[in-house]
């Protein structure tokens, strides 16, 4: 979970397993990129929100029923399985919707998402979102275009549990919050972030007891350090060298 004190760019762009070469950066959402006539109208559709760290947006198997735009703070989606565990998705930051695939309202949410930071969005309800798409072109371009990269992001995600072993998740994970978070460190590049390792182990589908024990044995092997919930890449080289033998154990 990302502290509400980090700032910069990276907290703008989504968290989810994916592969390292996978672009994923914050957009104009659907409201930043229409005109101000445009804006307006959608806004008037709409209503506001604001979230307190921890408070849900929307639970599993809840009536669907529109959609959200993030205009600020940080959404983390997840799965909640029969047995209770649960599983990241992403975490969703400004720019971004959360509400899919039925953006017209419809059926029920096939998983929940939370506020993970102080959060300003932008409600706009399914009854009418389809007229309003007729009336503004450009949103409906919009909810395309977002509708497609979310199809690529849980593809790749799917891509990943399928194919690479859980130590590889691991691996391509902590790459890709260096890459997003990453700031350089004498030491290496500080993940300026915090996240706990019941965090990181719902990301990639393994347990938080799992998650310990890898990252004290990359500890003890020089590869990074992981103190008071902030982890330094001491050798990011060496790390990405960990894909090769990743799948061995």
């Amino acid at each position: 979970m990302a502290k509400d004190d980090v700032e910069g760019e990276g907290l703008d762009a989504p968290i989810l397993l994916a592969e390292w070469e996978m672009p994923l950066r914050r957009e104009a959402s659907l409201i930043e990129r229409l005109s101000e006539v445009d804006q307006a109208i959608v806004r008037q559709h709409g209503h506001e929100m604001r979230l307190a760290t921890g408070e849900p947006l929307f639970r599993q198997g809840e009536r669907h029923d529109g959609i959200v735009v993030i205009e600020d703070g940080q959404i983390r989606s997840f799965y909640v399985a029969p047995s209770g565990r649960e599983i990241t998705l992403a975490y969703w930051s400004k720019g971004h919707f959360v509400g899919g695939p039925d953006v017209f309202g419809g059926g029920t949410h096939m998983w929940a998402a939370t506020a993970m930071r102080p959060s300003r969005l932008i409600f706009l309800p399914g009854a009418g979102l389809r007229q309003l798409a007729r009336q503004v072109p450009d949103l409906a371009i919009g909810i395309i275009d977002a509708l497609v990269f979310k199809a690529r992001c849980y593809s790749a995600f799917a891509q990943m549990l399928g194919t690479r072993s859980v130590a590889q998740r691991l691996v391509q994970l902590l790459q890709h919050l260096a890459q997003t978070y990453g700031v350089k460190d004498e030491r290496g590049i500080l993940i300026a972030a915090a996240f706990t390792h019941a965090d990181l182990a719902a990301l990639i589908g393994a347990t938080r007891q799992w998650v310990t024990v890898q990252l004290g044995r990359m500890q003890q092997e020089g590869i990074l350090t992981n103190r008071r919930g902030l982890m330094v890449i001491l050798k990011p080289e060496a790390l990405a060298a960990q894909l090769e033998h990743a799948g061995e154990r």
